[in-house]
């Protein structure tokens, strides 16, 4: 997506994935320094631990405390939070007006504290594996406590901010699915993931993980070039 970017603007830039494992995080960090690196996306499971190795970062990722994203500004590593504006854009997808609606988020990391600023005003419901560590602005329950799927049935919003779903698995019951509310799913799968899926044959209004992956890409490479990003290249490399 970002190499077609490049491509349709006509700059010698590339995007590359690396695999970084944690005792190497803090000198590939470090290496965004060098003048050759512009800046990079920080996904799974670095989007908190990486902010102790940056020089600043935004107000934005300051409330979410999560960085997804990191840009070269005046020599100084600066962290961002583009996860809030890609998930900002799925709500308006679905027709949310998130104060004072029920929320319930699956997850308790750096997608989900980015989920609960995106839905600033919302009334939020956070189900989590260890809700004891979870430090999250909202009611926190632990998936093994059913009560959260009646809430999920209930709710205006289920938003799947775990990595349930990148194989074929759901994160909760098709019967649990809200009933007047929408579903937003982070993750991105050729097709859909099993939960969107599934909440679009019930009429359920949805929002995926691709359609955030555009928004946020393209924040983060205005972010890092200054440049509008060319939204119609970077879909087109997107399974349609």
């Amino acid at each position: 997506m970002h190499n077609a970017a490049f491509q349709a603007l006509g700059m010698d830039w590339s995007y590359e994935l690396l695999d970084i494992p944690h005792e190497e995080l803090a000198s590939a960090v470090h290496r965004l320094h060098e003048d050759d690196a512009a800046g990079a996306n920080i996904t799974i499971p670095y989007k908190i631990s990486v902010i102790d190795h940056l020089d600043a970062v935004d107000p934005e990722a300051l409330r979410a405390r999560a960085v997804n994203t990191i840009a070269k500004v005046g020599g100084r590593l600066v962290g961002s939070n583009t996860d809030v504006a890609g998930i900002q854009a799925a709500i308006a997808d679905v027709g949310l007006a998130p104060r004072g609606a029920n929320v319930v988020i699956l997850g308790a990391g750096g997608s989900a504290r980015a989920a609960a600023v995106a839905l600033d005003g919302a009334h939020l419901t956070f189900v989590a594996r260890r809700p004891g560590d979870a430090d999250l602005p909202g009611h926190v329950v632990a998936w093994d406590d059913p009560s959260w799927l009646k809430q999920a049935r209930s709710a205006d919003l289920l938003l799947n901010a775990t990595p349930i779903g990148r194989r074929d698995e759901m994160p909760l019951r098709p019967n649990a699915l809200p009933r007047e509310g929408a579903v937003i799913d982070l993750v991105y799968v050729k097709g859909g993931t099993p939960l969107v899926r599934k909440a679009r044959s019930l009429g359920v209004p949805t929002a995926d993980g691709w359609g955030i992956l555009l928004a946020q890409g393209a924040r983060s490479f205005e972010t890092w070039t200054g440049k509008p990003a060319p939204l119609e290249a970077m879909r087109q490399t997107l399974p349609q």
